[in-house]
């Protein structure tokens, strides 16, 4: 082994002792400052359900998925993200572990650095996307990042509430609820904006009539609170369309098209937007180096 070799080998293991040295004093640190701070968990949960009277977060706040034919009602990443800022001293976040053979290896974690109380999950994400014209490997760096932020984001969400105490995410969802049916909007511009936001998703006016058994003129606030979530559901890719509303056939393959073609529509858009981010980069003369995925930072939709 030549002389330049083991030089290069040496300063790199140099460099990475340096870095974990770094890694465990930031922990230490972060350690110490959460037990020099602790929080007050009666203010925390007070806390946390005003937020939950906010009508905008509320709207993002709950999910629905079927099972065994009832439909079971839960908090969403959005929510759980509100309650970890609010509950304070909490470490959470995604991050990519390697990237081989088409497949990346993401863990999601949860840290109470108060009390110790830690939740992970290690999983992998095979990198390919499925369409009705047949699979192909990602291979744009933001088509990973979106694939990983995506999958991780119901592992991140069962990590956060781990980690918090039951009863104070009962508390919010309970608020959420509560906000919900006390803002729940049936005049006739809020049923059409609903109307328009289910169509992208090939469900029609006829097939939420069928499932509210009623005309949608005569739609209940508690109908529009479930729509909502039923919405929420499908847009962040918990359940399908077909999981909710009747579909033909024909309607069946015309509504997985259009999520495919709303999924596309939300990739493009957040090439624009990075691009967009990048440009004022450049402009400024600043860099930002990135070692993990949304580390403390909001899971991607």
């Amino acid at each position: 082994m030549s002389s330049i070799t083991v030089a290069q080998e040496n300063k790199s293991g140099a460099v990475m002792s340096i870095e974990q040295q770094r890694a465990i004093a930031e922990v230490q640190a972060a350690i110490m400052l959460a037990r020099a701070n602790p929080r007050d968990p009666i203010k925390a949960t007070e806390l946390i359900v005003n937020d939950c009277m906010r009508p905008t977060l509320a709207e993002q706040a709950l999910y629905s998925y079927s099972r065994g034919g009832q439909e079971i009602t839960g908090p969403s990443i959005r929510l759980a993200e509100a309650m970890a800022q609010r509950w304070g001293n909490i470490q959470y976040g995604i991050r990519e572990l390697e990237q081989r053979n088409g497949m990346s290896v993401v863990q999601a974690y949860a840290w109470d650095l108060e009390t110790g109380t830690r939740r992970e999950v290690t999983f992998q994400v095979p990198l390919i996307r499925h369409t009705k014209k047949g699979s192909y490997t990602l291979e744009d760096p933001r088509d990973i990042y979106e694939m990983v932020a995506n999958m991780g984001a119901r592992r991140l969400r069962a990590c956060i509430l781990a980690v918090i105490p039951r009863d104070v995410s009962e508390a919010a969802v309970e608020q959420c609820e509560a906000t919900l049916h006390a803002k729940a909007d049936t005049s006739p511009e809020a049923i059409k904006k609903m109307l328009e936001a289910f169509e992208k998703f090939g469900v029609t006016c006829q097939q939420i009539e069928r499932r509210i058994q009623r005309r949608i003129e005569a739609i209940q606030p508690a109908q529009v609170v479930s729509l909502k979530k039923i919405y929420m559901s499908i847009r962040d890719g918990i359940s399908k369309p077909q999981d909710w509303f009747e579909f033909a056939p024909q309607q069946e393959e015309q509504a997985s098209a259009k999520t495919s073609v709303a999924d596309a529509i939300r990739s493009k858009l957040g090439k624009l937007a990075e691009q967009d981010q990048k440009q004022k980069v450049d402009a400024d003369g600043s860099q930002k180096a990135a070692g993990t995925i949304a580390e403390n930072e909001p899971v991607e939709d």
